[in-house]
């Protein structure tokens, strides 16, 4: 529980930091917080492969359910969704 409120922590910091800064639009960056939305939505799109290889290698090497894998392909398969269309309504929102 505390590793989870550490990360929410810090990322409540950083964007409270980054806030209202100019946002890099192209070239790699690492911080996540300077990124513009179609950044961050091409971030995510890259990521997906990347997340998928990890369930996978935690599917075949737990000894967990497959009821309780599925679960969690399903809710990492919806948290990835919803973080892809709102940077995709955001990047839009801002073209604008």
């Amino acid at each position: 529980m505390i590793p989870v409120v550490i990360v929410l922590l810090v990322s409540f910091i950083f964007s409270s930091i980054f806030k209202g800064t100019d946002k890099v639009d192209e070239g790699f960056k690492i911080n996540y917080f300077k990124l513009s939305y179609r950044r961050k939505m091409i971030r995510t799109l890259i990521t997906i492969p990347i997340i998928s290889l990890a369930f996978f290698v935690i599917y075949f090497y737990t000894e967990a359910s497959i009821g309780a894998n599925i679960l969690f392909g399903l809710f990492f398969l919806i948290l990835f969704s919803v973080q892809l269309i709102y940077n995709f309504y955001m990047w839009k929102q801002y073209e604008r």
